[in-house]
């Protein structure tokens, strides 16, 4: 049996982070990610607006990087709860509950389409590998994290250097 989601999409709003009484962290935020056909009567597109969850450090980073309209892809599965309200009908929430979060747009970004990669965090990743930390996994300036900054201009290599 597989429970796999991806979703790449915008945050509606900036994250919520709360304590379990056990001093867990978790946060919720919503995802807007439109869909792939646009409304046949007023042509324009439609959206769906997913709930999110994330658990212990993948929550607090995110609670910490991301912020309303940050361009953010999210990997984990689809969870299915349901509780009694106050009148006592039973609600069924639908919601993802991420273990990979990447952040796709820097945090200075002005421009929403100048997507740079801004990094990635997972829930079963280690500390020293981007699990939690904090900031850019990739460290740096930006020079230094895009390996393509340069694209389209010339480089300087010798003829020794070359492998073939």
């Amino acid at each position: 049996m597989l429970n796999r989601v991806i979703l790449i999409g915008r945050l509606t709003r900036d994250p919520e982070l709360r304590y379990t009484p056990a001093g867990v962290a978790v946060t919720q935020f919503t995802l807007a990610v439109d869909r792939p056909f646009s409304n046949s009567q007023t042509r324009e597109r439609e959206a769906d607006f997913i709930n999110i969850v994330t658990w212990r450090q993948l929550a607090e980073t995110c609670a910490n990087y991301l912020r309303k309209g940050r361009l953010t892809a999210v990997e984990g599965r689809i969870q299915v709860r349901n509780y009694d309200n106050n009148e006592g009908k039973k609600v069924y929430v639908t919601e993802i509950v991420a273990d990979n979060v990447r952040f796709l747009e820097s945090s200075n970004s002005g421009n929403r389409e100048e997507g740079s990669g801004a990094g990635s965090y997972n829930a079963n990743a280690s500390q020293g590998s981007g699990g939690g930390g904090g900031g850019n996994r990739y460290g740096g300036s930006r020079e230094q994290q895009d390996p393509f900054i340069d694209d389209g201009k010339p480089i300087d290599i010798s003829d020794d250097d070359l492998p073939f």
